[in-house]
């Protein structure tokens, strides 16, 4: 009995609280943007001026093969009908044929997906092990104005770093590491080794802007009445920063941390093809050298469900960890 009444007490409590307007609202908003993607994606073929089966064929190709092509994938239809095609398919794990390939589009990314996110992952668990310590030590160094000078040194270092592109990066690891000193391969992904120079160059540029980021979230925390009275009561400095004042700056670099992993998996379209790495970012490049449309197209709907899937993730964390966070204020 006790026991049903407390799950009776939960229903309620979701149901009349403000997590069910918060998940109503923040599906809506996801179905939306997906909406959008899926429709901007599906008229991607169709913008493109010309005939992109012919494109992708060569202007030599017979007329014929075109032609069956065409019917094939189903452009010869109203657009209308197209479209209705193209949702239905999408609900079943089809995204189409490539055009350069004859394999499945899914299959594709399927194969080239891990590699990708093998980049990407090591790199945000990279920026996060360093950026937070760093952007803490630096909060806690220039505190009140003190020592103008590290301020300035870390400010500009991680504006310089922020400001480089990452295939630069890219590019210059391999000049110094790899051809001059030869301690890592150019290119290819092997052993470790060869995850060292990647991880590296899409890591750097988002360590510095999230270093940036916790430092000026911390010297707003560490100027906070709780964190005074922590002071006062004589507490280790390690638990007035750690413990005290880390979370309450963590929430900019939570929202921003979940925008720098989508930007990492996208920066990786230009650090594998410096790097020959087998991923969706080689592949969509030499997609759109052949013009194979629905290669290109299954891709950027890849990309673009992560987005969408890690914003929706950060907003429900936001949810559950900020206490001043909309959810609550509703």
């Amino acid at each position: 009995m006790a026991t049903a009444a407390v799950a009776a007490a939960l229903r309620a409590g979701i149901r009349g609280g403000p997590w069910l307007p918060f998940a109503r609202r923040r599906l809506r908003r996801f179905l939306v943007a997906l909406w959008v993607l899926l429709t901007t994606a599906f008229l991607m073929i169709h913008l493109v001026p010309g005939d992109p089966v012919r494109a992708a064929l060569g202007m030599t190709a017979p007329t014929e093969l075109v032609e069956a092509r065409r019917q094939a994938l189903g452009l010869n239809d109203p657009l209308w009908v197209q479209y209705g095609h193209y949702l239905g398919n999408l609900f079943t794990g089809d995204f189409g044929t490539s055009m350069t390939s004859n394999l499945p589009v899914a299959q594709v990314i399927g194969d080239r997906l891990p590699a990708t996110l093998a980049l990407a992952v090591p790199a945000f668990v990279v920026v996060v092990a360093l950026a937070i310590p760093l952007g803490v030590l630096f909060a806690v160094l220039t505190r009140g104005g003190r020592r103008r000078g590290v301020e300035l040194g870390f400010t500009s270092v991680s504006v310089f770093l922020a400001a480089v592109p990452e295939f630069l990066v890219a590019v210059g690891l391999v000049a110094f590491f790899a051809l001059r000193l030869g301690w890592f391969p150019v290119a290819g992904s092997g052993g470790a080794s060869t995850f060292v120079l990647p991880v590296t160059a899409l890591a750097t540029g988002a360590t510095a802007v999230l270093a940036r980021i916790v430092r000026v979230e911390m010297l707003s925390v560490l100027g906070d009445d709780f964190v005074r009275t922590a002071r006062a009561k004589r507490l280790p400095a390690r638990l007035v920063y750690v413990r005290h004042a880390l979370p309450s700056a963590l929430t900019a670099t939570l929202t921003l941390g979940g925008l720098m992993l989508t930007a990492m998996v996208a920066g990786t379209v230009l650090v594998e093809n410096v790097f020959a790495w087998p991923g969706l970012g080689s592949t969509i490049v030499q997609s759109i050298l052949a013009k194979d449309y629905p290669t290109v197209q299954g891709i950027v709907l890849v990309y673009g469900i992560g987005v969408l899937l890690v914003n929706l993730a950060v907003d429900v964390l936001l949810a559950l960890l900020d206490p001043r966070s909309t959810i609550r204020e509703s």
